[in-house]
């Protein structure tokens, strides 16, 4: 993301205690200088203007972090993030980690029910041109996450197929958590290629 644009002052927002100055938490505009462009509300909703302004910020719910030169890193939405094994997941940052792989066109991270973690990180992919689902393609996907990735965050379950997106192209997670939450036999496990 890099740095804000002049006239806007960016705080993170501590995701436990609401404070500014967190070195990662909820991006939040500072509404003291009113930045230029920024919306006075959402139209016909005040609640849920009241709720993304609350506290002199307005809450993009967007989570990131700053480094020490002041450059901000997107992480993901603060409702796409989720625990396991009480390590905070970004969606984002996975995703982003496999598609690296020549293997994958697409990639979705979404949390999968574990008995020992509550839960783990699975992930759907749509694999690019001349590679076939199957359970070589899923060995060397997991392959690549162990390289890829710290051990907390590496991919845990993998199933292949298309993607369901919204009429704009976003990827409705929805329908892939409730996916995940039904079972799938079509799932590979990371613990099956050890």
């Amino acid at each position: 993301m890099g740095r804000p644009s002049p006239g806007y002052r960016v705080e993170l927002l501590d995701p436990v205690s609401g404070a500014p100055g967190a070195t990662e938490g909820e991006i939040a505009l500072d509404l003291s200088d009113r930045p230029v462009g920024l919306m006075t509300g959402y139209h016909g909703d005040p609640d849920r203007t009241a709720e993304a302004m609350a506290g002199g910020y307005y809450r993009t719910g967007d989570i990131g972090s700053r480094d020490a030169d002041g450059y901000l890193t997107y992480i993901g939405r603060s409702d796409d993030v989720f625990k396991a094994s009480d390590y905070k997941i970004s969606p984002f940052e996975l995703e982003s980690a496999m598609l690296e792989h020549e293997a994958v066109a697409e990639a979705a991270v979404v949390p999968a029910p574990d008995p020992l973690r509550l839960a783990v990180p699975k992930a759907y992919i749509v694999l690019a041109e001349g590679w076939e689902p199957g359970p070589d393609t899923a060995k060397v996907l997991f392959e690549h996450s162990r390289e890829a990735l710290a051990p907390y965050k590496r991919l845990r379950r993998l199933e292949f197929g298309e993607l369901p997106k919204t009429v704009s192209g976003k990827i409705r997670r929805i329908e892939l958590r409730e996916a995940t939450a039904a079972g799938s036999t079509d799932e590979y496990r990371e613990e099956d290629f050890r």
